[in-house]
């Protein structure tokens, strides 16, 4: 019978028996550790002649879990990336997976400032269409009735791809995932989407936003649900509409579309669903030209039941934004997940933002997690206190861990990067909050900028600019501001030199210390700040002399460490901010953008 139980539970684990979605997440939270050793199993086995797993003496078969931690290490990207530039080159041996690599995702983490790229097997889209497709809209029909009465407007963005040296196919995960056929023939066949295919496919910003935001607004009155993957694209959005609202509205009165969409798949999908309406026009006109846009998505689309939006780790910082252009509708916040894999969901959507819990699925991939200890740095996670890893069973309730995952594209004991804390248990499956980043410093979107990476190009702007004017930079602190949109990298800085600061030519040399700042950035900071446009101008912020050490009394008033101060790279709190703001005494922005080619 306990046999029969297991192949059971094993056929449902690898979907190879049907079950209504609620019923397999009730099944695979319930027997968490079950399916963690037949997932660690199965890709053992499948990828028994993969070279990886025989340098490490790893020859197949079912293995304990005792002897796979001791025989494979724990890694990082830098471990494997020789190996990845192999199959980039072109070499076909099986050096992670037994299954020929289908295409390498372009993360959007960096190494050595270029982006990195991960390997995938085919089998990985079928990870996140579980994810996606299937378990989040049976969640959220779950959690609200009706939804299937109504369209929904999610603004899609679909990068353009590339080819790595022997002609694999180099792309995001999302763009692999939209234009896969488990989100053309399930996914998107199965959600009323106001946006077409070929406008979700479309890689210039401009027609892709200008389309896909032409066919919400003329289906204004049937969107039940309004969304974006990220905040800074639905924020990039809802500031589209703000600048481009007049020549929507004008299309929406004569049923045309504007001739600068010139994309002929995108003009021919739109022309199809688009009829005069201009009573629709004139009250897109009328809330639109007043300038006053809080609330605005509740008066355009008035029957928006909810934001579909990822508000958790680094996006949380857009929380306030998005309450302003919505109305203070919930926001919920359903999948997690990263270039490398995808985790898992939130089963409490209309959880307020900062009760968001993740439950990892323990069919996607095996996961382990190491303890971690934040170090005790005004509320920054810098240096790690790092024991043994523990299975996904045995993490326990409100401690702090950091994320590790093996793959069946052939990832083994990866380290993701994100630090999670055990919130809540659901069945036996642990429910995470999201921490933040180890090491990132800054993000606005997707790019995750490091403390080194961010001091190393200041130096670099540095030496280049301000040693020739006999100044230098005697201390900085960044944030990121999203109150402007887009959101922008913002550092105060003092100099060894201020009295420059009302001198012209002084102010353009900082102007270009900001823009070689932005240089050295890594690639996808430059990717989206060049191309997607999605990060605006870095603005350097000259403070009086002696600001630092006011920040640091404050810190040592409020409690911290007078002989183990360290000073913050990143701005965390209110206070540190404000003391920082009233000391300004010029403000500078990038005067170009960083170059970048796909």
């Amino acid at each position: 019978m306990e046999k029969e139980e297991s192949l059971r539970l094993r056929r449902i684990a690898m979907k190879e028996e049907e079950v209504e979605p609620l019923e397999f997440i009730e099944e695979m939270t319930s027997h968490v550790d079950e399916v963690q050793q037949m997932v660690l199993d199965d890709i053992l086995s499948t990828n028994a002649n993969a070279e990886y797993l025989q340098r490490h003496g790893i020859f197949g078969g079912s293995i304990d879990r005792k002897t796979f931690k001791s025989k494979l290490p724990i890694i990082e990207y830098e471990d494997i990336l020789p190996d990845i530039q192999r199959i980039a080159n072109g070499d076909p041996s099986p050096i992670f997976s037994a299954q020929p690599v289908s295409e390498l995702i372009t993360s959007s983490g960096t190494s050595g400032g270029e982006q990195k790229i991960v390997p995938v097997i085919a089998n990985h889209l079928e990870g996140i269409y579980t994810i996606f497709g299937w378990l989040i809209p049976a969640v959220m029909n779950k959690n609200i009735s009706g939804l299937d009465k109504g369209k929904v407007l999610f603004f899609f963005s679909t990068r353009k791809e590339t080819k790595s040296p022997a002609g694999i196919i180099m792309r995001s995960v999302l763009t692999s995932y939209y234009k896969s056929p488990q989100f053309l023939c399930k996914h998107y066949a199965n959600v009323n989407y106001t946006s077409s295919i070929p406008s979700i496919h479309c890689t210039d910003i401009f027609q892709c936003l200008y389309a896909q935001m032409l066919a919400g607004l003329a289906n204004r009155l049937a969107i039940f649900q309004i969304g974006s993957t990220f905040a800074p694209m639905f924020l990039q959005a809802i500031h589209f509409l703000k600048r481009h609202y007049e020549e929507l509205a004008a299309d929406i009165e004569h049923g045309t579309v504007n001739p600068q969409v010139t994309d002929t798949a995108v003009r021919a999908a739109l022309g199809n669903a688009l009829t005069p309406d201009s009573e629709n026009a004139e009250h897109i006109r009328k809330e639109c030209s007043s300038g006053d846009f809080r609330g605005i998505i509740r008066r355009i689309w008035p029957n928006t039941k909810f934001l579909d939006v990822i508000v958790t780790g680094p996006m949380a910082q857009y929380i306030p934004s998005l309450n302003f252009y919505s109305g203070d509708l919930p926001l919920t916040s359903t999948p997690y997940g990263s270039s490398e894999c995808f985790f898992g969901l939130n089963l409490y959507p209309f959880t307020k933002p900062e009760d968001i819990a993740y439950t990892i699925m323990p069919n996607i991939a095996y996961f382990e997690f190491l303890p971690v200890k934040p170090a005790d740095d005004i509320g920054r996670i810098t240096a790690m206190q790092v024991v043994d890893p523990v299975e996904l069973a045995h993490v326990e309730d409100g401690k702090e861990y950091e994320l590790l995952v093996t793959t069946y594209s052939g990832l083994y004991r990866y380290k993701i990067g994100d630090v999670l804390r055990v919130a809540k248990f659901y069945n036996k499956a642990p429910q995470f909050h999201i921490v933040g980043r180890k090491n990132v410093c800054l993000s606005i979107y997707m790019e995750k900028t490091e403390e080194t990476e961010l001091q190393k190009a200041i130096a670099t702007a540095e030496l280049a600019h301000l040693r020739p004017h006999n100044a230098r930079v005697l201390d900085y602190i960044c944030y990121t501001d999203v109150k402007t949109i887009p959101g922008h990298y913002v550092i105060f800085c003092e100099l060894s030199t201020i009295n420059h600061c009302e001198n012209s030519s002084f102010s353009r040399v900082i102007d270009q210390c900001c823009l070689t700042i932005e240089q050295s950035l890594n690639y996808v900071y430059r990717a989206l700040r060049a191309y997607d446009k999605t990060i605006g101008p870095l603005e350097i912020k000259l403070v009086k002399g002696g600001t630092f050490h006011e920040v640091m009394d404050h810190a040592i008033a409020r409690g911290a460490s007078a002989a183990q101060y360290k000073p913050p790279k990143c701005v965390k709190s209110t206070w540190m901010l404000e003391i920082l703001e009233v000391r300004v005494v010029s403000s500078h922005f990038s005067p170009g953008v960083p170059s970048w080619s796909p």
